[in-house]
């Protein structure tokens, strides 16, 4: 079990870097646009069309990491003041709806998946580009963050510490 909990973390590292990689892209594209811009050059179309698809996968690969981390935004005013059996059992709960939703939009995005499949849908813009390549990241980072929350609901660590403003 060991070598399979090992492969799903170097998995979602692997996402998450991929997301750092392309937030790097997405900087690297802008600043060449404008300076293009500036030297009264048209930018390259496909600039604009690879920032947007950078957009898409950025969130969808590093939001698997991010919740592992608890990194998404979230405020502990309500929970920092309960007492911690109160606040364990709010936690698991506020978790367990979480998995709940990011189960539904996974199963919307294999439905979406598969009809761009079945259609041979194509985003063209700047190039012929398969929609399913756009949507498969859909059912998979919708799917790894029920996984990751649902750590939060069974595992030893809650989503929310009570701390809030205490480091601060």
């Amino acid at each position: 079990m060991t070598a399979l909990k090992k492969a799903y973390n170097a998995l979602i590292d692997t996402m998450a870097i991929a997301a750092g990689a392309t937030l790097v892209w997405l900087m690297v594209s802008v600043v060449g646009s404008v300076l293009m811009r500036n030297m009264g050059m048209q930018p390259f179309a496909w600039l604009f069309t690879s920032a947007e698809y950078g957009l898409l996968y950025m969130t969808m690969l590093g939001a698997p990491w991010l919740v592992r981390e608890k990194g998404h935004v979230h405020i502990e005013l309500i929970t920092s003041i309960l007492p911690p059996a109160v606040r364990n059992v709010v936690s698991r709960s506020v978790a367990l709806a979480c998995v709940l939703v990011c189960l539904i939009l996974a199963w919307q995005g294999v439905e979406l998946l598969l009809k761009n499949i079945e259609r041979g849908d194509y985003d063209t813009r700047a190039y012929y580009y398969p929609r399913w390549l756009l949507t498969i990241s859909f059912p998979v980072s919708f799917g790894l963050m029920a996984i990751e929350f649902s750590r939060f609901v069974a595992g030893p660590d809650t989503l929310h510490t009570g701390e809030a403003g205490i480091h601060e």
